[in-house]
């Protein structure tokens, strides 16, 4: 045996590519082993070492073996233009991975919601998802000025991992788990004055514009045109009188301050 001869066990444990493979190789014309012993066991040499080293470098890359088999076979291979098509090939494959991990929050943070999964909050899904972007923008542009606009990126997003979208999501959860409790109940207020602690860390002096988020969020067909995610009537009721009875404590606490001082 020559020095350089390589067993194809000996060539699996230097590079990690498994037997059964380097056989798939040899019958695909990939990668011939350099010669074979009497009783047919594939010997390999540094060439063919080499030859894989560069298989393996290409697959890393994202091509196919068949792409493989011509890029190393052809000596007038166009590699630019082979490598600026992969790579539009990863970007559109970024994009549809970020799709689709914007797809499984939404599902996951409308569980939190919902508190179950089922095919009604998939729906819901469906629904928000299948919205014209660009009749929910017009919209958005007629309901707000353009300062208002811009602030309707500070709003919770189901699709996001942000820990302000995840605080509001797992607040109206938890909302929502108590809704028959009565709406002035310590958990239930605890909970709405930690809604509005949020509400004015973005939106202080901005009550027009949140009065006029709340109205349309409170409205199922203006907030589908809005392209927010589908409350429950009974949940957004529900927290309005919540709101009322805290927002009144809050005035009654002022004056009362405002009287002993």
């Amino acid at each position: 045996m020559r020095l350089n001869s390589i067993p194809i066990q000996e060539l699996s444990k230097q590079t990690g590519i498994t037997v059964r493979t380097l056989r798939y190789y040899d019958q695909i014309g990939l990668l011939i082993p350099a010669s074979k012993t009497p009783g047919k066991h594939r010997i390999y040499s540094d060439a063919e070492l080499r030859k894989l080293q560069q298989i393996q470098f290409l697959k890393k890359l994202g091509f196919s073996l068949q792409e493989i088999s011509d890029m190393i076979s052809s000596r007038e291979w166009n590699w630019s233009t082979s490598l600026m098509n992969q790579l539009d090939f990863v970007h559109k494959e970024q994009r549809k991975l970020s799709q689709m991990e914007s797809a499984l929050r939404a599902v996951l943070h409308s569980i939190a919601v919902e508190g179950e999964t089922s095919w009604a909050v998939i729906q819901k899904l469906i629904q928000l998802s299948g919205q014209d972007p660009s009749l929910k923008q017009s919209f958005r542009n007629q309901m707000f000025d353009e300062r208002e606009v811009e602030m309707l990126s500070l709003l919770p997003n189901m699709n996001s991992a942000d820990p302000d979208s995840l605080e509001w999501i797992a607040l109206l959860g938890q909302l929502k788990r108590l809704m028959e409790d009565s709406p002035d109940s310590p958990d239930v207020q605890r909970i709405v004055r930690r809604m509005d602690e949020k509400r004015l860390e973005h939106f202080e002096e901005e009550d027009s514009f949140v009065d006029k988020l709340w109205e349309i969020r409170k409205s199922p067909d203006q907030s589908e045109q809005m392209g927010l995610y589908p409350i429950e009537q009974e949940l957004l009721a529900f927290m309005e009188r919540a709101f009322d009875i805290y927002v009144t404590r809050k005035e009654e606490q002022q004056t009362e301050r405002g009287e002993t001082s």
